[in-house]
């Protein structure tokens, strides 16, 4: 069990049985009991999440705010590609940032330097976000100045690929990011996180001619574990492949205007 939010282990699904020697069971103890016990709580714990989110979203589409969901590992450029966003929308599209981290108000403190509306979540130790932490986040966002009004809202998810792939926000699109100093092997070792997805993001394209990265080769695995994410890659820094990005973003807010976007 993950200490922080009881997500499953390998060891809880995967413990394998085909050991040389035999189990003795013959203690009168019902040895299956714990595990479905084990099963009944991460079920729970699940059902309980999904209905929140599924809140979430339904005040999120009275507001008129597309939530976007962004999930990687630490380090992938997810910040650096808001604070771009930002700045390149300022004007046309109202944004509002939800911030998850671990420890710390830095990321939170980056965004709020761009003059958008922005609120820190601290997990205190845990891997994730999760429906409630993001129903109390969203509250606490509208209560800053322009926090009400915002057509777009990011929620940065916990630098993690594994547990926040599994926990539904309430979000309408969910973005997975991988950076070129990473490898192309993150769609192959973290499937959940590309088959829960709507699009995936190769960032920090500046840096290919320093790494070994076959872009096809990450897209290609990406594709045939979910053939519906729409691709992307893009550098920040140079600013190559940022159209992409911000037509998709342009996209969504027009859906959500439209009646479109559910």
């Amino acid at each position: 069990m993950c200490d922080s939010c009881g997500c499953p282990s390998p060891s809880d699904h995967n413990h394998d049985h085909n050991h040389d020697h035999g189990h003795d069971h013959s203690d009168g103890h019902d040895h299956g009991h714990s595990h479905s016990k084990t099963v009944a709580v991460h079920a729970s714990l699940f059902a309980a999440n999904d209905a929140l989110a599924r809140t979430n979203r339904e005040h999120f589409n009275e507001v008129g705010a597309v939530a976007i969901n962004m999930i990687s590992s630490p380090g992938s450029g997810k910040t650096t590609l808001l604070e771009h966003t930002i700045e390149a929308l300022k004007g046309e599209i109202r944004i509002g940032v939800i911030e998850g981290d671990i420890e710390t108000e830095r990321d939170a403190d980056r965004i709020r330097a761009k003059g958008v509306p922005v609120i820190q979540l601290t997990t205190g130790g845990a891997c994730h976000l999760d429906a409630a932490m993001t129903h109390k986040g969203y509250h606490r966002l509208q209560k800053e100045p322009g926090g009400e009004e915002i057509d777009l809202l990011f929620i940065e998810n916990v630098g993690n690929l594994v547990c926040p792939s599994t926990f539904d926000l309430g979000e309408h699109e969910r973005v997975v990011l991988v950076s070129v100093p990473e490898g192309p092997d993150k769609p192959a070792k973290y499937p959940k996180a590309f088959t829960s997805s709507h699009t995936f993001v190769v960032t920090k394209t500046d840096l290919l001619p320093y790494f070994d990265f076959p872009v096809p080769e990450a897209v290609g695995d990406a594709l045939r574990l979910n053939p519906k994410l729409r691709t992307m890659e893009l550098s920040s820094k140079t600013g190559a492949g940022m159209d992409s990005w911000l037509n998709y973003l342009r996209e969504l807010v027009a859906k959500m205007k439209a009646g479109n976007l559910q």
